[in-house]
């Protein structure tokens, strides 16, 4: 195993897993009276917890979390807000779509992250397959519910009957 290497990648996979929390928390303030409402709630839990479970196998594989690439992570989700969405004030629901994408693509690679690690369990007692996949799982189940949200904030955003 690569010690160094593994250190950088896991450490940029934590400052992703940081933005991923503040998004996902956020998209579920936002849409917190929208039907789809609990989704989104379960899936920012979820991420969460990965974030966690992130975290826990850092320690096992003695990886030290860099504060910086955290903080990096947790701005980088603030300066995104930033972006023009077609409105001054409020939010907009391209604002959603964008949101929703790039949640998406932090979710893809975090399935690639643990799908990666299988590869390191295979020289580390540290690392338990069976729960590596179960957490590819869970990232294509979460995957699958960001699809659902994202063809619905489509139909609704950009169709001329969605409003």
């Amino acid at each position: 195993m690569h010690r160094k290497a593994l250190s950088i990648y896991l450490n940029d996979h934590l400052a992703g897993a940081t933005s991923g929390v503040e998004l996902s928390r956020r998209i579920a303030r936002a849409h917190h009276s929208s039907a789809r409402a609990g989704e989104m709630r379960r899936v920012a839990e979820d991420i969460a917890q990965d974030r966690q479970t992130l975290l826990e196998v850092m320690d096992s594989l003695e990886v030290t979390p860099r504060r910086y690439k955290i903080y990096g992570g947790w701005a980088a989700e603030k300066v995104a807000r930033l972006k023009p969405n077609g409105r001054v004030v409020r939010r907009s629901g391209l604002s959603t779509l964008i949101e929703l994408e790039t949640l998406r693509l932090g979710i893809q690679g975090k399935h690639q992250l643990w799908r990666a690690l299988m590869h390191v369990a295979s020289e580390s007692d540290h690392l338990d397959t069976s729960r590596l996949q179960g957490l590819m799982d869970r990232a294509t189940n979460q995957m699958a519910t960001m699809d659902s949200l994202h063809d619905a904030a489509a139909r609704a955003v950009l169709s001329r009957g969605g409003g």
